[in-house]
């Protein structure tokens, strides 16, 4: 059973991270193909390489731009000391100064951390190295185009026994230094791309913790650990806020029935989160996972008879589109309409967009409301089970909190609750015990 492992900038961040990187990879030989993302941090107020990169890169001063080099090159070079690797990285390292230099291009520099550290990998465990440069491509917009990378990276896949290919990058053409990256986190695209080409049986993506939680740990204490996940549960918690997968790594593979496991590389006896396309696996419990965002403003809209009016939502929405504000949710009653949007994005554009309401759907009223949260309650065992809104409610209102919307999909694989910023952490909190806890 073919793999493809993808390594996250923590579980490479320093030798000793590759010494476990290298056992895991080891330990399994259907672990064939690799995708490293640059060394992440190796304490708390450490910086990561890629960051360096681009300070390096936008230095406004010489001596700024030495510095920063040097710390790069220190950090690689402790790595092949401390492994006793033979690799010499002078001549990559002037390559990449002198293109730094001529201003090539800052998406370059930022891909220099997953070249120099996917060098270093496929020396240290004996696998060919693959440039992505010269077989994944991507477009002009930064989305991953698999009309021309498919075939490409498919046959370079299918000639080799192993390889590391760095993940993040590509080329947006023929020429491999024509860089072009995902957005931060794209690692996680690259790992599905190889996944999907690679024509592999089990995607696993090895980060710092043992899977996707039911909770943010920040906000709940111990968390348990969600066992079995599906592609549109991931991809509902991530829009809300779930960050442990990069939430455009899916796509890639969702088509292909292609299971992702995310596991610890600090623990990899831990059984981690297996992602799949569907499942009978029963949940835990009702809920999948809670998740959530702050930092949200409410425009309620009120006129008389507005469920008669042909064509008045378009007219509202109209409005937004105007001024270049998307919404996220979009709650309505026979009077009225009440339209989410992130506060700051709509703050400096308020009395443009309450004048274009008022303008192209007359409104009777309008009422504006910030400093709101939405959190997501998620989960494929709430369609089979009655009473899931109650108990939402009942916990709120035991904790003592103000339900300011609430919204189900019509999938009944989510429900969406409205609170005060001020009563986020709590909400999460009251709806984790009722599901989790209690389960009552």
């Amino acid at each position: 059973m073919v793999k493809i492992v993808k390594f996250g900038g923590s579980s490479l961040a320093d030798a000793h991270q590759f010494k476990k990187v290298g056992d895991i990879i080891k330990s399994d030989p259907d672990r064939r193909f690799v995708v490293p993302s640059a060394p992440g941090k190796r304490f708390k107020d450490d910086i990561k390489v890629t960051d360096l990169l681009y300070k390096a890169y936008n230095a406004e001063s010489e001596q700024e731009f030495e510095c920063t080099f040097d710390t790069i090159k220190d950090r690689y070079q402790s790595i092949i000391d401390e492994l006793n690797l033979t690799v010499d990285l002078t001549e990559e390292f002037e390559v990449i100064k002198k293109n730094f230099q001529d201003q090539i291009s800052e998406e370059y520099a930022a891909s220099r951390g997953e070249y120099l550290n996917g060098f270093l990998l496929a020396n240290y465990l004996g696998f060919e190295f693959v440039d992505p440069a010269t077989c994944i491509f991507i477009d002009e917009h930064g989305n991953y185009d698999d009309k021309k990378t498919d075939p490409v990276l498919s046959k370079k896949l299918s000639e080799v026994e192993n390889c590391v290919i760095p993940g993040f990058y590509g080329s947006c053409s023929e020429d491999p230094t024509k860089i072009r990256t995902f957005s931060r986190g794209g690692s996680d695209v690259t790992g599905s791309i190889v996944a999907k080409c690679g024509q592999v049986k089990l995607y696993e993506n090895w980060t710092d913790v043992s899977g996707f939680l039911v909770a943010d740990p920040r906000i709940v204490k111990n968390p348990e650990v969600i066992g079995t996940i599906t592609y549109k549960e991931l991809r509902e918690l991530s829009y809300m806020g779930a960050s442990v997968l990069h939430e455009n790594a899916v796509f890639p593979i969702r088509s292909q029935g292609i299971p992702i496991v995310i596991k610890n590389t600090n623990k990899p006896e831990d059984a981690g989160t297996l992602i799949v396309e569907s499942t009978v696996h029963k949940p835990d419990h009702i809920i999948t996972g809670i998740s959530g965002k702050q930092g949200f403003a409410t425009i309620m809209i009120e006129k008389d008879m507005m469920n008669d009016e042909i064509g008045f939502g378009r007219k509202v929405l109209s409005a937004f589109e105007e001024n270049g504000i998307s919404f996220e949710h979009m709650p309505s009653g026979i009077d009225t309409m009440t339209i989410f949007v992130h506060q700051p994005e709509f703050e400096g554009k308020e009395q443009s967009v309450i004048s274009a309401i008022h303008r192209l759907a007359k409104p009777d009223s309008i009422e504006l409301e910030g400093d709101l949260a939405l959190i997501a309650v998620v989960g494929r065992g709430m369609k089979s089970t009655r009473g899931t809104a109650g108990r939402i409610f009942s916990a709120l209102a035991h904790a003592n909190i103000n339900v300011k919307m609430i919204d189900q999909g019509s999938s009944e694989l989510n429900i969406i609750i409205g609170v005060s910023n001020a009563d986020f952490e709590n909400a999460i909190r009251a709806i984790y015990d009722i599901f989790v806890v209690t389960q009552l």
